[in-house]
């Protein structure tokens, strides 16, 4: 069988790391077309979507946020003043470092605790398995795609393997 733990938080490490090296490529790109820092965290795909800063955010929250719940520990708190592709990058270690603290263990027993939170301005519960599977990782990965899609719009030769790493 396997585990919750393992369901998340190799995922989501494995995940944020890809996207800091598409952030990397994305910066690399933006010096070397000397565009303005801010460019590239500030783009949509349409107006009504989320920036490319809080598609990354919001990628690395639903990682942290799941593994803590999942682990029945707190959820870190980060501010969202993340304006470079660099900063971006930061927070993906950030959660990847919270991520690395988490152990097994404390999984044990997760896909049947119930797990209470807010969505759209509405309180919601879930089993553990079904949070994970039906909730957090479809939206880990509607994220992290969005972001991605938004760098390779943007123009950076990056391609599946980026996304999917090695």
């Amino acid at each position: 069988s396997i585990s919750m733990y393992e369901l998340s938080v190799p995922v989501f490490s494995r995940y944020l790391g890809n996207l800091m090296q598409q952030l990397d490529k994305g910066a690399a790109y933006a010096s070397e077309r000397r565009i303005d820092e801010s460019v590239l965290p500030g783009l949509r795909l349409f107006p009504d979507m989320f920036p490319l800063s809080k598609q990354v955010q919001i990628a690395c929250d639903f990682a942290k946020g799941a593994s803590a719940r999942l682990a029945g520990v707190e959820v870190p708190k980060f501010d969202d003043g993340e304006r470079t592709l660099a900063e971006l990058g930061a927070r993906c270690a950030r959660t990847r470092e919270f991520l690395a603290s988490l152990r097994a263990e404390q999984f044990v027993g997760s896909e049947t605790r119930t797990i209470d939170i807010t969505a759209g301005g509405q309180p919601v519960q879930f089993v553990g398995l079904a949070y994970l599977s039906g909730y957090a990782l479809p939206n880990f990965y509607f994220h992290l795609t969005t972001a991605y899609n938004l760098l390779r719009h943007a123009g950076v030769a990056l391609g599946k393997r980026d996304f999917i790493g090695g």
